[in-house]
């Protein structure tokens, strides 16, 4: 997920959610809005994401922990972004990671080697 956010400030419904479930379903695996969101609060918690209320008509505002957004939002407000040790990690060995240069499924990776 630190790679749906990592170029700039992702909203879960307008973005997130859509990449990772591609993402996930290219691997077999089925991805929930609520497994985004208790993922997003755990990386938010490591310090690995970070996240904002943004408007265009107010300064962005960093919010302190997880907000709620356990209801889709209505009007995009609620963003994330990476911080600078999510991109270390993100940055880091990339063996773990399932996709090609070309986005395309490794042919070598398998889930069950990436739990431990």
């Amino acid at each position: 997920m630190l790679n749906s956010i990592c170029d700039d400030c992702e909203n879960v419904d307008q973005i997130i959610l859509n990449q990772v479930a591609a993402d996930g379903a290219k691997c077999g695996l089925t991805i929930e809005r609520g497994e985004i969101v208790d993922a997003l609060s755990r990386m938010i918690e490591d310090d690995l994401a970070k996240a904002y209320i943004l408007s265009c008509w107010e300064p962005a505002i960093e919010l302190q922990g997880m907000p709620n957004i356990e209801v889709p939002e209505e009007y995009f407000e609620t963003y994330f972004y990476i911080t600078e040790k999510g991109m270390g990690l993100h940055e880091s060995d990339k063996a773990w990671w399932p996709f090609d240069d070309d986005g395309e499924l490794r042919p070598d990776w398998r889930l069950d080697a990436t739990e431990a």
